[in-house]
């Protein structure tokens, strides 16, 4: 496997998730916010850079598989194994599957969903309303 944190295809859905998880890493969050489906209560970019920015978002210390994605009709779940690293040298860290949720809008594969360590968890959640 190649560990290098290069782009790839993204004509599919594991290639959105690939590069997405390449731009966070590199902290191109202009490249990765391109990445977000459009839907009602997206995060605005400035939300976005400050969610990782303020570390609300941590994925340092993670190590990342891609799994299979399963596609039906326009929308596809991809499986993400998230690897934690070790708190001591003895352990190995342990390791989560998760998934990714991607929409094909106008033929591109976007996301609408992340593992936790990429992803807020208020994007796309309704704001609350203030009650005058």
């Amino acid at each position: 496997k190649d560990n290098t944190l290069t782009y790839g295809a993204e004509d599919t859905p594991e290639g959105v998730v690939h590069n997405y998880i390449v731009a966070v890493f590199q902290r191109d969050y202009d490249k990765a916010y391109g990445y977000l489906a459009e839907k009602k209560d997206k995060p605005t970019l400035e939300q976005f850079r400050e969610a990782f920015l303020q570390n609300y978002i941590n994925p340092n210390n993670t190590g990342v598989d891609i799994g299979e994605s399963d596609i039906s009709d326009d929308q596809a779940f991809v499986t993400v194994y998230i690897q934690y690293g070790s708190s001591d040298p003895f352990s190995s860290g342990y390791r989560n599957e998760e998934r990714a949720v991607l929409v094909n809008q106008g033929g591109q594969w976007k996301l609408e969903q992340m593992p936790g360590n990429f992803w807020a968890w208020d994007w796309y959640q309704p704001k609350p309303q203030l009650v005058p």
